[in-house]
Parts: structure tokens; C-alpha cells; sequence
């Protein structure tokens, strides 16, 4: 069995740019992309953004492009420069000594001298099934207001938030400057958020919070058209008309393979990295984008930790030769 010189272990923003860079470096490197599933929530080769329509905040697109078309771009790009690709999940990890061992979902052990983790996070949804329809067509369903809030789709329009902490409160608070109202949507009487997010919130003109209350329907056929919610004290179900729904009730990082491999993680199952770097604590194991990434969530930022992690594999394999 061939040793890999790098495997990158992901398909978005960041595993594709540590593609581009690695392979205009010689290192051949091997991406394995992961395989689709809809259950209970799409994931798909590609990261968050084929589930977006529409991305104009990414440097290089005066125009905007759609997010599969823009992830496209980037496989295209990677694979031209000689990017190898097998559409494969990794089950397990072994770093406890060299070469690594990568167990794939298709049974194959990979040999690799270097490993960057780029699997990102998923959104958190609610679960309902025309919530996940309308997000992945297009229909007005969000998990990302800094994305898409300000997309034509969504200007001057009511809109609706769905969660109670920081990120719930950070989206609302951009969208106040797009929608003609903010409904934050609760479940509880209060807000988990930090004070001073929460008093952007509620001290916002646009804003109204809607307390005890729970998502129970999305409507809408090719846009949403409102929501259903059920008052979580009575009982009683009431309808809201909105022309968006962002969804903010938290991501998880797509680490659980990494169980038993010794990679450090933080306590909301996030790659812990080593100061400024896209350094792990292991030797020759890096992480990059969301994966590793708590805070920005956003492609560009993904792309440039893809691209240092790549750096930082190709010093270390030339000192390690």
C-alpha cells in the first residue's frame, strides 16, 4: 500500500482550497469528499453551501453565483492541478503512529503521512420536512442571516428568527437592517444570550420577540409564505406571515469520527488548533474552516484556513522527508 503524501478529509470552501494549494505544491494530495445524506438533515459533498443559492459576499463574483456552482469552481480548480477524489466518509482515525490510518466508510485503509480535517459543521434545524425542502431549493429558509440576509428575496420584508442564544441574537440583530420587522422566535420567557446581545435585540425598532412559542409548520410552496407556531404553555397553535426564516439554533461540528483518534477537541466538539495556526496537537494533522471555527462561519474565511493548513503540511512534510 502507497503512502499519501496529504489527505484532506473534506469538500468545501476549506478542503478545496487546501487542494488547490497541495497540489500546485506536487504533493498529489487525495480528497475524500464524503457521500450524501439526507437524513435527518441534508449533508452534502461541498459543505454549506450547496445548500445556498445564492453567494454574493465571496471576493471575485461581482455578480454573485449559487453556492453548488461556486463549490464547482473550486473542484474543478483543484482537480486541474492534479487533486485526486473518492467519494467516501472517514469512519475512524489512527494517529497514534506513522503512516496515519484513515478507515473509509467503504472499508478501504488509507495511508497517509499528513491529514488536514476539513469536514466543517452542520446547522442545527428544527427537523420539519418542508423547513429542509424550502432550504435546500431556495425557498426563503436560512441557517446563515450574514450569508443571505441581504439578498434581494429577503429586503423590506418581515422575517423570522428561531433560537434564544448569541447566534440567534447576532442574526436578528443583522437582519434589523434589511427587514421591515424581525420576529425572534422563542420557546422559552427568556433569552439564554449574553445581556448585551440580548439588548441589541429588544432595544431594535424592527424587532419583536415572541416568547413560548415553537416552530411546528413552515409555509410555502416554492417560498415560504409564514409559520406555524404552537404556544408552549397552552397549546394554542397561531400563524405568522414571513417572507424568511432563518433557522439559529446552533451547528455541529462533523468531528464524531475523530472519537478515539487523540485529535484535541473543545467542548462543543470544535478541532482545537494551536494558536494562529491550523495546527492540531498532533503532528502532521491540521484542521481548517468550520471544523475548526466557532466563530466566522463564512467561505472566505473557510478558504483561507484551507489554505494554510496546506502550507503548514507542505513545511512540515519537507522537514519530515
Amino acid at each position: 500500500m502507497s503512502v499519501e503524501q496529504v489527505v484532506i478529509i473534506g469538500s468545501g470552501p476549506a478542503g478545496w482550497t487546501a487542494a488547490i494549494y497541495a497540489a500546485r505544491a506536487n504533493l498529489e494530495p487525495l480528497c475524500l469528499i464524503g457521500v450524501p445524506r439526507t437524513n435527518p438533515a441534508p449533508v452534502l459533498p461541498g459543505g454549506q453551501l450547496m445548500l445556498t443559492t445564492d453567494v454574493e459576499n465571496y471576493p471575485g463574483f461581482p455578480e454573485g453565483i449559487s453556492g453548488p456552482d461556486m463549490m464547482q469552481h473550486f473542484q474543478s480548480q483543484a482537480e486541474r492541478f492534479g487533486t485526486r477524489i473518492k467519494g467516501v466518509d472517514v469512519v475512524k482515525c489512527d494517529f497514534s503512529s506513522r503512516p496515519f490510518q484513515l478507515t473509509c466508510s467503504d472499508g478501504e485503509t488509507i495511508e497517509a503521512a499528513s491529514v488536514i480535517i476539513a469536514t466543517g459543521a452542520t446547522a442545527n434545524w428544527v427537523g420539519l420536512d418542508n423547513e429542509l425542502r424550502l432550504a435546500t431549493s431556495g425557498g426563503g429558509v436560512s441557517a446563515c442571516a450574514v450569508c443571505d440576509g441581504a439578498l434581494p428575496l429577503f429586503r423590506d420584508k418581515p422575517l423570522a428568527v428561531i433560537g434564544g442564544g448569541d447566534s440567534a441574537m447576532e442574526e436578528a440583530s443583522y437582519l434589523t437592517k434589511f427587514a421591515s420587522i424581525v420576529h425572534v422566535i422563542h420557546r422559552r420567557d427568556s433569552f439564554r444570550a449574553s445581556k448585551v446581545m440580548q439588548t441589541r435585540v429588544l432595544e431594535a425598532d424592527n424587532t419583536t420577540v415572541h416568547w413560548n412559542k415553537q416552530l411546528v409548520d413552515v409555509l410555502g410552496e416554492d417560498l415560504i409564505s409564514g409559520i406555524e407556531l404552537e404556544d408552549t404553555v397552552t397549546g394554542d397553535r397561531s400563524t405568522l406571515e414571513v417572507s424568511g426564516l432563518f433557522v439559529a439554533i446552533g451547528h455541529t461540528p462533523a468531528t464524531a469520527f475523530l472519537d478515539g483518534s487523540g485529535v484535541e477537541l473543545d467542548a462543543a466538539g470544535y478541532v482545537l488548533l494551536q494558536g494562529e495556526s491550523s495546527h492540531t496537537n498532533i503532528e502532521g494533522v491540521y484542521a481548517a474552516g468550520d471544523v475548526a471555527d466557532a466563530t466566522y462561519r463564512q467561505a472566505v474565511s473557510a478558504a483561507g484556513m484551507g489554505c494554510k493548513a496546506a502550507l503548514d503540511a507542505e513545511r512540515w512534510l519537507a522537514e519530515h522527508a
